[in-house]
Parts: structure tokens; C-alpha cells; sequence
């Protein structure tokens, strides 16, 4: 047999997809080898490249070096041109070259596509990269315009301002987390204008693409017949609850402890900002290291729940907590069906959210207890923080990434790689190619609880 034909057998999409996603970790890392990307005098070593390469594609911002100590302009470009792959896909940038050379778009190369973008058919996947690629610059350009703008008023050059602004915009639209201030947004705590930009960037990158396409044919066409699909008012609902919740929570915790003495608009921005980019981005406003471990472990969750699918975050994701949510609420009630916004969930959808959050469990229990292990000068706290940080891809510390052994950095490169990649792709490139049985076993009841 052909080995061509033997790989296509052997194969599937979702291992397909996982072997891209390795092989852009691998010339990411090449990229932060080359000559002139780090600045004089500074030594970075094999181990803390892959780090940063990891980070940058899943556009997560867990570092072992401080970026503006460690990289020059051409550097930093690296790390933009990397966060920029890992937020729009590496099935999306390959589309794009695809089609500038003119190769025809296959069924394979759909088949990738819809899976990196969690689709569900193979209908309009080319015309959604489109959409995508023209949405998530429109957007940077403009955050960067505003941001380089106002940032002139803390940088003596119009130069400065523009880098910042521009690696600023890029970093909160990508949820990518990277700074060059060596603070994150620390600088800019009392700057609500800053912040205020930021969590829209950082909002607008982590609710889905698929929901902004929606808004935007919705505003364009202003048609009395169109419907928004219910993902896209499940994650709008969820989400919001999720920044109105964590905003809340935040406020209440940190006001017996780093926000005493604040006044109340200096704290509930603080507590804003933070509820929003626990969800994904992972940029600062304030030490979260003086937050109280209620806190740490109370943002551990929202970096868990993660962003919304087909977007630039990671973690379980909103729908699947959505769903759990709603199976509960519906079991308690007697109902044998999820009943949302006049519609009915699927049951694989159920099943599909189920799997996803226990196997999600296991895997951060799994780490935590590894890095218990090797990690002595850590707390429990501070390695569930780093573990959820890492797998919902949203690049907060609590301060002991650049202290991790070589151990514990590939247990966080794995986790980041997983949270970008997508549980149910991991999933099913584990599981291989499903075979449909088609006889059913008798039923049998279980006593259960």
C-alpha cells in the first residue's frame, strides 16, 4: 500500500490538525532563534524559546524571561507575527496561503478548517476565514490607533507610543497577554481610558467569531427576518454573566483586602478589568499577587471556564459551562430536556460538554499534583493558578513561571497547547478514527447518586 494512502487511512483531521499546530510551535521557536531577535548581552536559553514559542501560538503569555528585559524590535515583531497565527489558526493562515498561490481549496483542507474553528459543517468555512482574518485586523488597527494616540501622552516619541500602542492592541484583541512595559497594564491602573479600551479589545477577541460575523451581517443588512443563532445568544448570555459575576466577586473579596483604602470607582475598575481578563487575555492592571487566595482561587475558575469557541481563548469554554449549567438547573426541575431561548440543546451537545469538563478536571488535577511534586517553593495555590492560567490560555502568574524546573515548564507547555488546540480536538485525536456500530446492546437501568 502506498504510504500515502496509508497515512490518509491512518490518519484522522483532528491528528492532522495537532501535527500543524506542533510544526508552528517548531518554526516559532526557529523565529526566536534567530539572530537580532533578543537584545545584547542577552542569553536566552533552548528551553525558555520553546516556552515563549508555546505561549505565543496558543496566545496564552506565560513567560520564563520579562519580554521588554529580553527581546529587541525585531523580537517583539516575532512575537506579534506568532500571536497573530495562533489567534486567527493555522488552518486560517494556511487557507490564505492556499489561495494566494491559487490551489483549490479541498474537502481535507475544509475538513481542518471547520474542526480548528469548531463548525459543524463544511459549508461557507473559507468565506468564515475571511470573515475572521478581515474582522481581527479591523479591529487591531483600530485599538492600536487609539491606544498610540493616547499613550503619547506617556512616552516622549511619537515612535514609542506607536510601538506600544500598536503591541498593546495586538496583545488584548489576541488575548495573547504579552507585554513590554515589564508591569503588564500596571502602569496604566489609574488610567480608565486604557482599561476601558483594553477589556473592549480583549472582549471583542475572546466572545467568538462567529457572533461578531452574526452582528455584523445583522447591522449591515438590517433584515426584520434575521435571527441570531442560539450560540450566539448563549454565549453573549453567558459571557456577560460570567464579567457581571466575576466583577462582582472580585469587588466583594479584594474590598477586606488590596482594594481597602481604593476609592469605589478606582476598586470597581479593578474589579472590572480583572473579571474580564481572567477570561482569557491574562494583562493587569494591579499585583495579583497581593490578592487574597479567595480571590486567586476564585479567578482560577474563570481562567478554567475560559473563553468562547471559535475564538482566541481557551479553557472549557462558555457553551460547555453553559450547557453543564442548564442540565442541572433541568434535572433539578424533572425536565428530560435543556430548554433554552425557545429552543431545544442537542443531546450529543450534552454529551460533548460533559466530557470536556470531566476530562478538563482530571488534567488539572492530574498537573496540579505533578508540579506538587517537583514544585517545592510553591504553593497549592499559586501552582492552580499557574495550571488553569496555562490551560484556559490566559497568561496570569501569581509569580512562579520563570521558577518552574524543566519538568514543570513541559507540564504548562502541554497544558497551553491542549487549551489552544481545543479539548475535544485533543480528544478525539486520541481516540483516532470512530467506527459506527450498528446494532445496539439491550438497556439496563443503573442505580445512580
Amino acid at each position: 500500500m502506498p504510504l500515502k494512502q496509508l497515512v490518509s487511512r491512518k490518519i484522522t483531521p483532528f491528528q492532522i490538525l495537532l501535527t500543524y499546530y506542533s510544526i508552528a510551535i517548531f518554526i516559532s521557536f526557529l523565529l526566536l532563534r534567530i539572530p537580532g531577535v533578543h537584545l545584547e548581552g542577552v542569553d536566552v536559553s533552548y528551553m525558555d524559546s520553546l516556552f515563549t514559542a508555546v505561549s505565543a501560538v496558543s496566545v496564552t503569555g506565560l513567560t520564563t524571561v520579562t519580554v521588554a528585559e529580553t527581546y529587541s524590535h525585531l523580537g517583539l515583531a516575532m512575537i506579534l507575527l506568532i500571536l497573530q497565527f495562533g489567534a486567527i489558526g493555522i488552518m486560517s493562515i494556511g487557507t490564505f496561503i492556499w489561495l494566494l498561490v491559487g490551489k483549490k481549496i479541498g474537502m481535507r483542507e475544509r475538513q481542518l478548517i471547520m474542526i480548528d474553528h469548531n463548525q459543524y459543517n463544511l459549508s461557507g468555512v473559507v468565506l468564515l476565514i475571511k470573515e475572521i482574518a478581515k474582522i481581527l485586523l479591523l479591529i487591531e488597527v483600530i485599538g492600536a490607533i487609539i491606544l498610540s494616540i493616547h499613550f503619547k501622552h506617556y512616552f516622549d516619541t511619537w515612535e514609542e507610543a506607536i510601538i506600544n500602542g500598536v503591541f498593546a492592541s495586538i496583545s488584548a484583541t489576541t488575548n495573547g497577554g504579552f507585554d513590554i512595559t515589564g508591569m503588564s497594564l500596571q502602569p496604566f491602573h489609574l488610567d480608565y481610558f486604557v482599561q476601558f479600551v483594553t477589556m473592549i479589545l480583549i472582549f471583542l477577541g475572546a466572545i467568538g467569531f462567529p457572533v461578531l460575523i452574526e452582528v455584523k451581517t445583522f447591522l449591515m443588512k438590517r433584515d426584520p427576518a434575521f435571527r441570531f443563532s442560539l450560540f450566539t445568544k448563549i454565549t453573549t448570555f453567558t459571557y456577560g454573566a460570567l464579567f457581571v459575576i466575576g466583577t462582582v466577586v472580585i469587588f466583594i473579596l479584594e474590598s477586606f483586602q488590596s482594594f481597602k483604602g481604593m476609592v469605589w470607582h478606582e476598586a470597581l475598575f479593578s474589579a472590572m478589568y480583572h473579571s474580564v481578563s481572567t477570561r482569557s487575555a491574562g494583562l493587569t492592571t494591579y499585583d495579583v499577587r497581593t490578592f487574597s487566595e479567595a480571590t486567586d482561587l476564585f479567578m482560577s475558575l474563570l481562567m478554567f471556564i475560559g473563553a468562547s469557541p471559535s475564538s482566541v481563548g481557551g479553557g472549557i469554554r462558555t457553551t460547555t459551562f453553559a450547557i453543564v449549567i442548564l442540565f442541572l438547573i433541568s434535572y433539578s426541575r424533572g425536565q428530560s430536556s435543556i430548554q433554552i431561548f425557545k429552543r431545544e440543546i442537542h443531546l450529543i451537545d450534552v454529551f460533548r460538554s460533559f466530557a470536556v469538563l470531566i476530562f478538563a478536571i482530571f488534567m488539572v488535577l492530574g498537573a496540579t499534583m505533578l508540579l506538587l511534586i517537583t514544585e517545592k517553593h510553591a504553593t497549592m495555590t499559586e501552582i492552580i493558578f499557574e495550571i488553569t492560567s496555562a490551560f484556559g490560555t490566559c497568561g496570569m502568574s501569581l509569580g512562579i513561571t520563570g521558577d518552574l524546573s524543566t519538568f514543570g515548564k513541559v507540564v504548562i507547555m502541554i497544558l497551553m497547547f491542549i487549551g489552544r488546540v481545543g479539548l475535544i480536538s485533543f480528544l478525539y485525536s486520541l481516540g483516532g478514527k470512530t467506527n459506527k456500530k450498528n446494532y445496539h446492546y439491550p438497556k439496563e437501568r443503573v442505580i445512580i447518586g
